[in-house]
């Protein structure tokens, strides 16, 4: 029970140093442990704290294992805290923690293995050899190495798959790449064979659902209506359905003026009446932002981000805004304002209001006077080097004068002071144990907005929860790293007394095999590794756009994620996934050929070229049509071609004739010709009516009167599924770059494209989805990789 003084438990005592028959916790006790516990990244560390057992279990383990490595990680931490968990007996901490911390025991289950060990095992004389044999200790699976066995095993069952689809168990996948890498992660194994199957079936179609025979829940009148329901006409989709249908945990999120309901909201003597002029300058709606920093492009993670501030406002008939927070002018240029907004309107949203901090530089600055004349804010004259980290200590400045903080902040104000010899700090401990986090900074640089106007910044933990509050907004929405914030956001705000706003939290999105930080992507241009910010093998939204992704697949990505409080890693299958999805349905179709190989027809039945009509869309007829030339000369891909007859080859060979698409005839070689080198060069042949002639095995696709173009084939720009882990890629995220991320091809495409614009996408048949490039002009037009087909195999 935590008292003010003291926190009272009991403990078994017995004659080893690490059992206990009983004991009481003080709060100098628990404070030591909530400290130890939060400086190896325990999220869980206030609560672990208070369990007297488990926190001297823990902290002996923690001891134990900063012996043989000093830095414990966040990863080594959560396992510590589970071996402390399960395995009560502390006799051979030393020996087990020893293997943890050198990260020898990482998955769940070699620590379940070895928890398991040990308590068979006797106290003294444990087996090292028997040890790790039973925990399979030094055994790495990579992530690599379990996404190839999943596909191997995928492929063993493909057809299988493809006919049961979403009602074929998943789970009984796990066992035969278990049997290969006895030690993986299964919830690594898990998330890749979900990842695979989506990529091979797509999206879950209605009929998947109604086939999983999974009964409606009967509607409750004394509930709300549904979001789908609130969600206007024009709601931003996702593939059929809108974000705020499938976002889920947001639906417990508070009504506004109803703040004081959430957990770990701070209620004031003045609180009641700041709500209710809240409720009548919003009229009683919802008040969303999207609040993003102008010194970057935004990338996959902000898309969520917008998903889920403009879909849940608009789901509520409320309004979201879009703030820039402009109050680090040193970063900060205009083609980042403007990327910003762009995005979010190629995303489908349109904002209330655009806004910027600097709008509230006044009410900001008048607000930090008010915080002095609390007494809860000073001028400190420490260094930036002094401030670094969270354990600084209290400020020798700390108890000054009111009057002489008011005295410097003004000076600080009209410059008076150099930069870096004054901050105004903020009399609050937060929750990740920072001291006095600064509210105000010296910076002698001009801002875009306001010029010269000032020299004093504030920073992100003093003016983001007060724009929000100057704002109205109802919800403050933002990811899971800001939840350490939460409680100095509501202290700051009723310190100076004004309405304080709910801060939500939930789980960022990362995609695997890429790296998103700003300060990262500009490292990989300036080694010359990637073009710009829009770089086509990245995944920043420019460059998704670039590449050719629909900003409604995107949506529909962020949407098949959801919304939840833990941070999600998912592998970029998925997203390629819901963009063949929605390419499918709407790219028109041509024909390309990558590696062009000529064609000559000596019976061509026609003395002029013929004028085909190709439909647009196989399945869509109002989709329309377009014509395409068939002459005497074509061409065909080289893949198409071979020599000799294989087994299994089902295309053009000798003796083996094949279909050309919508033409109705089938070709048959008769000789080829080739270069001094040895090279084919042209495959020489006759046609006959498809009517006539034995049924070709396949049907290719083919070009006369080409358009010459630059294709672009994009590959994963990573090996590892997380360059950024050194474990793995010590020497860095940049050297951990594949080989060939880009392949330029020289290809042939049919007229039909000659007059596509910039990011116009296609699906080229029998190769795959691609969007004209910006560098196209209509002397050379260019052409990207998008994805490739759902099924790129049984091409033979």
């Amino acid at each position: 029970m935590l008292r003010a003084c003291a926190i009272t438990s009991t403990r078994l005592f017995h004659s080893s140093p690490f059992v206990y028959k009983k004991a009481v916790i003080s709060m100098a006790d628990y404070e030591r442990f909530k400290t130890l516990f939060e400086s190896v990244g325990l999220g869980s560390a206030a609560s672990v704290a208070k369990n007297a057992n488990l926190a001297h279990r823990l902290e002996a383990l923690i001891v134990a294992a900063k012996q043989t490595n000093e830095t414990i990680d966040k990863s080594v931490a959560n396992v510590l805290q589970k071996v402390a968990t399960d395995l009560k007996s502390e006799a051979n901490y030393g020996f087990v923690a020893k293997y943890i911390a050198s990260k020898k025991l990482t998955s769940p289950e070699q620590v379940s293995a070895a928890i398991a060990f040990m308590k068979k095992s006797v106290a003294d004389g444990l087996d090292a050899a028997a040890f790790e044999q039973a925990c399979g200790v030094g055994v790495v699976t990579t992530p690599e190495e379990i996404e190839r066995k999943v596909a191997e095993v995928i492929a063993a069952r493909r057809e299988t798959i493809l006919s049961d689809r979403y009602r074929f168990i998943a789970m009984s996948l796990i066992q035969p790449v278990t049997e290969t890498y006895k030690w993986a992660d299964r919830k690594l194994v898990k998330d890749q064979i979900d990842a695979q199957i989506l990529a091979l079936l797509g999206p879950k179609t209605e009929e998947d659902v109604a086939a999983g025979g999974k009964k409606a829940k009967k509607s409750d009148a004394s509930k709300p209506k549904t979001l789908a329901a609130a969600a206007p006409k024009d709601e931003v989709t996702t593939l059929g359905k809108s974000f705020m249908d499938i976002m889920g945990a947001a639906l417990d999120f508070h009504k506004p003026g109803e703040n004081y309901i959430t957990d770990g909201y701070v209620m004031t003597p003045n609180t009641k009446m700041r709500l209710k002029e809240h409720l009548k300058a919003t009229d009683g709606r919802v008040f969303t932002r999207f609040p993003p920093e102008p010194n970057g492009i935004l990338h996959i993670g902000h898309a969520k981000a917008i998903n889920f501030n403009f879909s849940y406002a608009k789901a509520h008939g409320g309004l979201c805004y879009l703030r820039y927070d402009d109050t680090n002018p040193e970063k900060e240029e205009e083609r980042f304002f403007t990327g910003i907004l762009n995005m979010v309107r190629w995303l489908g949203y349109e904002p209330w209001k655009v806004t910027h901090s600097s709008d509230y530089f006044e009410e900001l600055y008048e607000l930090a006077i008010v915080l002095i004349k609390n007494d809860l804010a000073y001028v400190c004259h420490q260094r930036a080097e002094e401030l670094k980290g969270h354990n600084t200590g209290h400020s020798p400045w700390r108890n000054r004068p009111i009057a002489e903080s008011l005295q410097l902040f003004g000076d600080m104000r009209k410059g008076k002071i150099e930069e870096g010899k004054a901050t105004l700090r903020m009399k609050h401990v937060m929750e990740d144990t920072k001291v006095d986090p600064v509210a105000y900074r010296i910076k002698f640089v001009a801002h875009h907005r306001t010029g010269d106007a000032w020299c004093i910044y504030p920073t992100y933990d003093y003016t983001h929860c007060l724009c929000d509050s100057l704002e109205n907004i109802s919800h403050s929405l933002c990811t899971k790293e800001f939840q350490a914030r939460r409680s100095s956001y509501y202290w700051l705000c009723n310190a100076v007394d004004v309405y304080c706003p709910v801060q939500w939290e939930y789980g960022r999105l990362n995609i695997s095999y890429t790296v998103v930080s700003k300060r990262k992507i500009a490292k990989l241009i300036e080694h010359g590794i990637v073009r710009d910010w829009d770089d086509p093998r990245l995944y920043t939204l420019t460059a998704l756009r670039r590449r050719g992704f629909p900003p409604e697949a995107v949506n529909a990505f962020c949407g098949k994620v959801g919304v939840t409080m833990s941070q999600s890693t998912v592998s970029p299958l998925m997203l390629d996934a819901c963009v063949r999805e929605h390419l499918d349905v709407h790219a028109p179709r041509a024909m390309c050929l990558l590696n062009p190989l000529k064609l000559t027809i000596t019976n061509f039945p026609s003395e002029k070229a013929l004028e085909l009509t190709v439909p647009n869309h196989p399945n869509n007829p109002d989709a329309g049509e377009h014509a395409v030339l068939f002459d005497r000369t074509a061409y065909i891909d080289r893949d198409d071609f071979r020599q000799e007859l294989e087994s299994g080859y089902r295309r053009l060979a000798p003796g083996q004739s094949i279909g050309l698409r919508y033409t109705g005839y089938v070709f048959t070689m008769d000789e080829v010709v080739k270069d001094a080198n040895g090279q084919v060069v042209e495959v020489i042949g006759k046609v006959t009516d498809v009517k006539s002639a034995t049924k070709p095995k396949a049907f290719i696709q083919w070009v006369s009167d080409p358009v010459r173009c630059e294709v672009r084939e994009y590959a994963r720009l990573f090996k590892h599924e997380n360059p950024e882990d050194a474990s793995v890629v010590p020497g860095g995220f940049v050297t951990d770059i594949a080989e060939n991320t880009l392949t330029v091809h020289n290809a042939f495409v049919d007229q039909s494209v000659a007059s596509a614009k910039h990011l116009d996408r296609f699906q080229f048949e029998r190769v795959g989805y691609f969007c004209v490039d910006l560098d196209s002009t209509p002397e050379k037009m260019v052409f990207n990789l998008t994805v490739s087909l759902r099924q790129d195999s049984g091409k033979n």
